[in-house]
């Protein structure tokens, strides 16, 4: 009989990484972002609104999430817009009110193009928010541009329970607030630092009432003090703290609960 050369063991890693590579395919797509369109052509807006920094001070412009969908959706080609490179979706913020004329919210000191989920949630359900991106440039602020948040319900309190901070050294850190009245928020600093310009991956998971967030691999689980769950909802964008602009590049924004 002649040999074909394949014994057992070598059929069955054949067969193996043939699985792998076939599964991984479908975990890991290869979409393309289209440098042609409004950001609502790459991105699911259908549970998104937008916050813009421009507008009048105490009520900054919003747009829906019927006006962001689609190809021809919203777009600002100051703050909002599609990267002409590469398709990404591009935020930026020009710096503080003082320093750039831009306005906040009633309950805010800070400048911010942003993302805001409709509705909220339960901590004890899954809740997730994975985003794949690169800072361009961050705000002068000692922790940075806040680049994702979960925010507690507004019929609660007017307070993050969680914001995930980007400064220009590249470090990243997580504020989370002690008590649902806030302004005693305790921060946390990533071991893993990533670059200006370097695209890199963070998760916030708040679920089964267990707080952690992950930075390229680096998990972290997070103490949530006497904040006891609270009703919240996620944010991601480019939230300014300091006075300086600042520019964050989204490549994938994904929800899940």
């Amino acid at each position: 009989m002649v040999s074909s050369g394949w014994s057992p063991r070598k059929l069955t890693v054949f067969f193996q990484l043939n699985a792998f590579l076939l599964f991984t395919s479908f975990l890991w797509p290869v979409t393309a972002l289209d440098k042609s369109v409004a950001p609502g052509g790459n991105f699911d807006f259908s549970n998104l609104e937008l916050q813009l920094c421009i507008g009048s001070q105490g009520s900054p412009k919003t747009e829906s999430s019927s006006s962001l969908k689609g190809d021809s959706g919203f777009e600002d080609d100051q703050y909002f817009y599609t990267s002409s490179s590469d398709g990404a979706l591009v935020m930026k913020v020009p710096g503080s009110p003082s320093s750039s004329g831009c306005v906040t919210t009633t309950n805010s000191l800070h400048c911010r193009t942003e993302l805001r989920e409709l509705g909220s949630w339960d901590p004890q359900d899954t809740n997730k928010l994975t985003v794949s991106l690169v800072v361009a440039q961050a705000d002068d602020s000692e922790h940075g541009t806040v680049i994702g948040q979960i925010h507690i319900d507004d019929s609660v309190s007017t307070k993050p329970v969680i914001e995930l901070y980007y400064n220009s050294k590249g470090v990243i850190s997580a504020g989370v607030e002690q008590t649902r009245s806030g302004g005693n928020e305790k921060f946390t600093t990533f071991e893993t630092t990533v670059p200006l310009g370097t695209k890199f991956t963070y998760e916030i998971d708040y679920s089964g009432g267990v707080l952690k967030v992950t930075v390229n691999g680096e998990e972290m689980t997070l103490d949530t003090y006497e904040l006891d769950s609270p009703k919240s909802y996620f944010k991601a964008g480019n939230y300014n703290q300091g006075s300086s602009p600042s520019e964050v590049h989204f490549y994938s924004i994904s929800i899940e609960h």
